[in-house]
Order: structure tokens, then sequence, then C-alpha cells
């Protein structure tokens, strides 16, 4: 995602010192700065989340259609993966 050409806003929050720290210390390493980090970690945050929330409405699209696998059969699948 290019931040560069998106409009930004200012947002304040509260994060404890030895995470703000932490993060200092990375953004030295990386020689970026702390805004850049968090808008890597803002943006890595929202990808996953939004991946999972695909995820969970296909999973109730498909049990809504009935698309389902039978517990026992799912045990069954489970203790044959134990074995190997």
């Amino acid at each position: 995602m290019l931040l560069c050409n998106m409009e930004k806003q200012t947002i304040s929050f509260r994060l404890e010192s030895d995470k703000v720290d932490a993060l200092d210390v990375l953004a030295k390493a990386l020689d970026r700065d702390r805004t850049y980090l968090l808008n890597e970690a803002v943006s890595a945050y929202l990808d996953v989340q939004q991946w999972q929330l695909e995820h969970i409405k296909a999973s109730v699209k498909q049990a809504d259609a009935g698309r389902l696998i039978d517990h026992g059969e799912i045990k069954k699948m489970a203790s044959r993966w134990r074995r190997k």
C-alpha cells in the first residue's frame, strides 16, 4: 500500500513506554522514523483482519449452503494427522 499518495490524518493514542522505546530502537536500526513503522504495523494488522473476515464470511456462506463436514469425520481426520 502506497501511503505517500493518500490523504493523511493525525491521530493520537497511548502506548506503554517500553513499546515506544522498542519502536524507537527499531526505527533507528532501520533508518526509518516512528511514523513509518506505525503505518507499516497498522497496515499489516488491517491486512490480517481483512483476510480473516473474508475467510469467516466464506465459511459462513459454505455452512449456510449446507456444505459441512460431520464432526465424527473431522475427529477421524484429526486422529490420522496425529499418527503421522
